[in-house]
Order: C-alpha cells, then sequence, then structure tokens
C-alpha cells in the first residue's frame, strides 16, 4: 500500500466557508452567531468534493489511503475564545469522518483539537477522545502556536501540555505538530509560518527531555520537518553543546518527518540525512502547492515521484510508503487489518 499521512480537507463544500464567515462575525454581534444545525452538507456534496479533487488525484498518482484532518489554515484557534474553537473543531472534525465512511477504503481520520490561546489544552480532551472512540480516528494534529504567529505558549516540552500526552499515550495515538494561519504579517502562513513552526518544533524537543517522561510519544514533524535535516549538523552540534545525548537516541525514537518536500533534492537529502526508519510518504494533497513545476512538468505535490527517483532500495520504499505508517499510527495498522489488508 502507499499511505499519505497528511492530507486536509481543503476543497470542502463551500457552505463550510460561509458558515466559518458568520461565526466570526457573531463575535462582533453575538445576534448574528450561526448555529450548528444551520450547517447543511449532503453526501451527495461531499463526494463530489472528494471524486474531483483529493479521490481523483490519489488514483492519478497512485496512493491508496490519506489521513485525513480539517483544513489547517482553516483552524484558526486565535480567532474566538475555546468556545467558539470548539464549536469549529467539532463541525470540521465530523466532515472528515463523514468523509472517511463514504470512502473507508481511502480515507481515515485525524483530529483537529479545540485549542485556544492562554486555555488549558486539559479542554481539548472532550473533542479528542469523541474523534478516537467515536470516530475511529487515528491521530491529532496538534498546533504548537494556537496565538497565529506569535507564540505565547511553552515550549512543547513543558508540563502545560502533558493533559494532550497523556491521551496519546493511553490511545497509543500520534500528533502531527502542525500550525495554522500566521495573523502576523511578518510570517506568509505557508511558505514561512509552516516551516519555522516545524524547525521550531524540532528545536524544542532537543531542548528538553520530553520523552524521558513519555518514552512511547510519538509527533511527526510534517513539511520534511522544516530546516531540520537541512541543518542536521547543527541540531546534532546543538544537542552536544547542551550535553543532550545522540539525536538517535534523544529524538529520534519518537519523531518522524513526513515527505512534504517539493522538489526531488529535498527528498534526496531527507533521505540520505534522516533513517528511513523515520520518514512517513506524506503529500499534502490538496494542499499549499498545487501547480506544475515547469522544470519536471509534473505537480509540485506529487511527491511519490521523488521516492520513486530516490536512491533507495525497495524495502526502503516499503517503509516509507507502508511499513512506517502502519508502527507509527497503530490504530491505523489495526484498521487495515479489520479490513483485510
Amino acid at each position: 500500500m502507499i499511505i499519505d499521512i497528511h492530507g486536509h480537507y481543503t476543497t470542502a463544500p463551500g457552505a463550510l466557508e460561509q458558515w466559518r464567515k458568520r461565526q466570526i462575525a457573531g463575535l462582533e454581534d453575538p445576534s448574528s452567531m450561526p448555529r450548528v444545525g444551520d450547517l447543511k452538507i449532503s453526501d451527495d456534496e461531499l463526494r463530489e468534493t472528494i471524486e474531483r479533487n483529493q479521490l481523483r488525484q490519489m488514483r492519478e498518482r497512485g496512493s491508496d489511503l490519506t489521513i485525513f484532518s480539517p483544513r489547517a489554515s482553516f483552524m484558526a484557534h486565535h480567532i474566538g475564545d475555546f468556545q467558539v474553537s470548539s464549536t469549529w473543531a467539532a463541525i470540521c472534525n465530523e466532515l472528515c469522518y463523514r468523509v472517511s465512511q463514504l470512502f473507508p477504503e481511502h480515507f481515515i481520520g485525524a483530529a483537529m483539537l479545540p485549542q485556544s490561546p492562554g486555555v488549558d489544552p486539559a479542554t481539548c480532551i472532550a473533542e479528542l477522545e469523541r474523534c478516537v472512540k467515536d470516530y475511529g480516528f487515528v491521530a491529532i494534529n496538534l498546533n504548537p502556536d494556537p496565538s497565529g504567529g506569535h507564540w505565547t505558549s511553552p515550549p512543547l516540552t513543558d508540563r502545560h501540555w502533558y493533559p494532550i500526552y497523556e491521551k496519546m499515550v493511553e490511545y497509543d495515538i500520534p500528533a502531527m505538530v502542525h500550525v495554522s494561519t500566521s495573523c502576523n504579517d511578518c510570517f506568509h502562513t505557508t511558505g514561512a509560518h509552516y516551516i519555522n513552526a516545524d524547525t521550531t518544533a524540532v528545536m524544542q524537543l532537543i531542548q528538553g527531555d520530553l520523552f524521558k517522561d513519555f518514552p512511547a510519544l510519538r509527533f511527526v514533524i510534517p513539511h520534511g520537518g522544516g530546516a531540520a535535516p537541512y541543518h542536521w549538523g547543527r541540531y546534532r552540534g546543538l544537542a552536544q553543546a547542551l550535553e543532550k545525548p545522540l539525536l538517535d537516541e534523544h529524538l529520534l525514537r519518537n519523531v518522524f518527518f513526513d515527505t512534504c518536500v517539493y522538489h526531488q533534492p529535498g527528498i534526496d537529502l531527507l533521505t540520505k540525512v534522516i533513517p528511513v526508519d523515520n520518514v512517513l510518504f506524506a503529500s499534502e494533497m490538496i494542499g499549499a502547492v498545487r501547480g506544475i513545476d515547469p522544470q519536471t512538468g509534473h505537480h509540485f505535490d506529487d511527491t511519490r515521484r521523488y521516492i520513486e527517483g530516490a536512491d533507495l532500495s525497495d524495502e526502503d520504499r516499503h517503509k516509507i510508503y507502508e511499513g512506517n505508517a502502519r508502527r507509527v499510527y497503530p490504530r491505523l495498522d489495526a484498521a487495515l487489518k479489520s479490513q483485510g489488508r
């Protein structure tokens, strides 16, 4: 199988965005705040958006299954309060669940959390539990910066985050560390804020000793790990200066990187620097980069081409495409086995 561990519902019916605009407007004028029941999206609408977009491209590019979560840039945890985020997360997660039920062979869910700046992460537990227990989701997305580019939360190694980590260990699920929209003009959302956050998460984890408290905790750092693989010597040197163990022991038992890197040299570097056991196939399709690369004539986010073009053995490709995903996402492995796959 070819398992894409990083997909977002970026093509949801327009009614979802219109409802969200009404919710945001309701922050200024409570009388205009929409009710959850005001959002009407039929199964046929969901089928159309998926069949014309994600599923069509999966078939064209030869991938089998996508771990599917709400649109990252739409999470916008900095907007409103916890109640606003809670309602919005529940709506978005339900849509991903419905997609997974309509296309059970091709999609399985990962949850958006109802995070809010300055709010105890323990408030996210109810939605996390609902998504795992009721929806069969196999992972969560964890935003290390709910402030939207101002970084007001403690580092990921701080006890502030422990309520979520405890549930992750209990349910044996990983978290993809994924920020949302940047409301800071200094940081372009997908070109700077996303990559900055990936890099920042890696350094935070190097500085701390989180995995001594949670040896079974697993994080996926998306977008190829930001700058980390490119500057791996810097991080090894910083870890040494901080008197931390070698990164193979200190980090790589618990931290994994995806292949959302949109050119062949980037994938070549990723797979040479980071052990293959820590690399998971992903495309973020349909995501931030949707155009065709004029140098190749293929879509930038057709990442399978780069894995096929990399200097890898068949065994290594199997690990990247399927084996590592089944190991890092045990609930995914169980779901596939229940389907006879």
